[in-house]
């Protein structure tokens, strides 16, 4: 049994990472119907290594140390059939850890066919218990389990996995069952105190190793992973900014053709990046779209206009459709639901536009990888679904646009990345994220006028004092959330029974993994101050100081 226990999460301050979360739109996932739906684009004939899931808590970080060895890789169900890797240049496959015992009834399996591929192989903890358990070898319960801090030791025979390693060598340990009897024609590489084999392999180039390289807790995982993935896959390592946008336009171009596209633009980085993108390939064969959706911060509308016409040279069209959206969630109150309203409601806006507009073949929207992953359900049975991300599965069934998705395999800070070899100004790439369905999902409850009004005051504060003290830069987000509770409080000596809000700031790499900001106490003692002195409905403030997991950084 692999992952019963877990770390806390490695968090590095992203200095410069101020990337949008999502964009206005909600994008469905790959295999729901949506009209005739067009390749995605920078994906096709990638050279790349497959990641299985199976159920792991780091699945999303093995592919982030691949990616830092700029090799493409996707997560992959699983149970994924051959087809799934068919786009790829298949190099090499990786097999994630997971929280089930693999000599257990239902316990998720790799596919033979990975055994089969032709192509080098790394199992990581239960992935390598998955090796030793499906070629013949023997798993059973330890006897100590072994979780946290440990060393393993390399046996007499060298390998490309080790290179550049001194023994003994740190790393973290998650699992309670071992190999007891490895595959015929495998052998052990290295051993730790609890386990006799901490690492095998054959002559095949199938690899397993009991430990978690893609932590920040094994010291060296990075390096086991890029020799993994360089050395041992042979993969050429030219997964770049500069290759990734080169290669991304002309896709854009092959799938495009001579249609005309509409891009949903929100003002923040990812569908900025994707709309210079789109615009390189195409030119005035693309409209941006604007939509002011009643959910928007203080002055929002004005400076995504102002940044976006005259920096950009887009061309732009800006809708105010803030009674429609007003309207269309009117008494909702679940968070899915209010997605998915929002989600719905931008489609008829752009359709709509198009329209008017005369023959318009795509839609152009930014979803990234994140979004993807944390909206998966059905899909991989050996995890769960977080939320519905609004880009992600708040579609409608059908539509009459096709999509145009440049980024829907890339982390966050890979698109801020492309966007500085665009040449997109700081404005824009240094922007903290805004979640799509704006405030809406940042009210608690029902998001009526009144609400989004005082959260605006709110977090119009908020920004003023982090910018003030330069914590700008230093945090992944920071906003203010509009609770559904009313406290009792003293002011003038007269009682008041007014609005709580929250504080939410945190500091990420990518937002699949978070931890809440230490901001000083003086930075949040004038906050509070200020909220409970300027906003007249509130008398109480709060600090979130929950961790992602367990909590998400938006609160619904």
């Amino acid at each position: 049994m692999s992952e019963t226990q877990s770390p806390q999460p490695s968090h590095r301050v992203a200095t410069t990472g101020d990337i949008e979360v999502a964009t206005y739109l909600e994008i469905a996932s790959a295999d729901r119907v949506r009209g005739k739906p067009g390749k995605p684009a920078g994906r096709e004939t990638q050279e790349g290594v497959a990641i299985f899931d199976f159920g792991s808590q780091y699945s999303h970080l093995i592919a982030r140390r691949v990616r830092e060895a700029n090799v493409y890789c996707e997560i992959l169900p699983h149970d994924a059939p051959r087809e799934a890797v068919a786009h790829l240049q298949l190099r090499g496959i990786i097999l994630s850890g997971g929280p089930n015992s693999v000599y257990e009834d239902g316990a998720p399996l790799a596919p033979a066919w990975v055994y089969s591929a032709g192509v080098p192989v790394l199992g990581i903890c239960y992935g390598m218990q998955l090796i030793a358990h499906q070629l013949g070898g023997t798993v059973a319960a330890g006897i100590a389990r072994e979780y946290g801090f440990a060393v393993i030791h390399k046996e007499s025979e060298p390998t490309a996995l080790f290179d550049g390693f001194e023994d003994p060598i740190p790393v973290w340990m998650s699992h309670g069952d071992r190999i007891e009897k490895v595959p015929q024609g495998f052998r052990s590489l290295a051993y730790s105190e609890n386990s006799p084999i901490a690492v095998l392999a054959n002559d095949s180039g199938i690899y397993g190793i009991q430990f978690h390289p893609e932590v920040a807790h094994t010291p060296h995982g990075s390096r086991l992973l890029r020799n993994f993935v360089l050395k041992i896959c042979g993969c050429s390592g030219t997964w770049t900014p500069g290759n990734f946008v080169a290669d991304t336009v002309q896709r854009i171009k092959q799938q495009v053709g001579k249609g005309k596209v509409i891009c949903a633009l929100s003002g923040g980085v990812d569908s900025a990046v994707a709309a210079v993108l789109i615009h390189r390939a195409v030119g005035d064969q693309l409209t941006c779209i604007f939509v002011n959706n009643g959910l928007l911060r203080r002055e929002e509308p004005e400076r995504v206009q102002q940044v976006f016409q005259k920096h950009l040279g887009l061309k732009l069209v800006y809708v105010d459709a803030s009674e429609r959206f007003l309207s269309t969630l009117k008494g909702v109150t679940d968070p899915e639901m209010k997605r998915k309203r929002i989600g719905q409601e931008f489609i008829e806006v752009f359709e709509e536009k198009a329209t008017e507009m005369g023959e318009v073949d795509f839609l152009a929207q930014g979803t990234l990888y994140p979004d993807v992953i944390e909206s998966k359900s059905s899909e991989n049975k050996a995890s769960h679904k977080i939320k519905t991300h609004h880009n992600v599965g708040g579609l409608p069934e059908r539509m009459k646009l096709r999509l145009v998705e440049p980024l829907r395999y890339l982390f966050k800070d890979e698109v801020r990345l492309a966007g500085l070899e665009l040449g997109l100004p700081p404005e824009v790439l240094n922007r903290q994220p805004f979640p799509g369905p704006g405030l809406a999902i940042r009210v608690i409850g029902e998001p009526t006028y009144e609400k989004l009004e005082i959260l605006r005051q709110c977090d119009w504060i908020v920004m003023d004092e982090i910018k003030r003290d330069r914590l700008y830069d230093k945090m992944w987000q920071s906003f203010a959330v509009l609770t559904d509770t009313r406290t009792v409080g003293v002011m003038g000596d007269q009682r008041t029974y007014r609005y709580v809000v929250a504080i939410r700031a945190v500091t990420s790499e990518d937002a699949m993994t978070a931890d809440w900001a230490r901001i000083p106490y003086e930075t949040l003692g004038r906050i509070s101050s200020r909220i409970v002195n300027e906003v007249d409905q509130v008398n109480r403030v709060v600090y979130d100081v929950t961790s992602k997991p367990p909590g998400t950084i938006e609160w619904e």
